[in-house]
């Protein structure tokens, strides 16, 4: 299995993984982020696809971020609405991992590309991944902000919120 079937693979078990995580989450805002992941890591495959076939695609800018972030806007109380499903916090960290490991992986097929319309397409996915890997640390903080964040000036600094 080359650099390219490998990862026409990992696209599709992203995809699986986001269409179940999104069905497990129908009755409330992550459906729609799990769903637009979903389809990104589908088009991610298709433009795999299109170089092992040697088919001409376009590496357009993908909005997903921007998507998912107005998924949440005057939403209310993001945390009162999730804890009810316990490992969910869980979901998160592990799609995360599989963002990283995405990076990881099409960093490492980005260096040893030899052409640049290959290494043009590696890069490119490196970017997307990177935005889905934000997507979720910020669902991850804003899960475990309310349980770890004290706001007194004793405690410090902190961040904003």
């Amino acid at each position: 299995m080359n650099s390219i079937e490998f990862a026409i693979k990992m696209e599709r078990d992203g995809e699986k993984y986001y269409r179940e995580q999104a069905e497990n989450n129908q009755n409330n805002s992550l459906n729609a982020v799990f769903l637009l992941l979903a389809e990104d890591e589908n088009g991610h495959a298709k433009l795999l696809e299109n170089e092992q076939e040697k088919i001409t695609y376009d590496l357009a800018e993908n909005e997903v971020l921007a998507d998912a972030n107005n998924v949440f806007k005057d939403r209310g109380d993001f945390k009162n609405k999730f804890e009810k499903i316990p490992d969910q916090l869980d979901v998160y960290r592990m799609a995360l991992q599989m963002e990283k490991d995405s990076i990881e992986l099409y960093e490492k097929f980005f260096k040893e590309a030899t052409d640049e319309h290959t290494k043009k397409l590696f890069g490119y996915l490196v970017k997307q991944e990177e935005n889905h890997f934000k997507i979720f640390d910020n669902l991850i903080a804003l899960v475990e902000r309310p349980d770890e964040w004290v706001e007194d000036a004793e405690f410090g600094i902190r961040e904003d919120y």
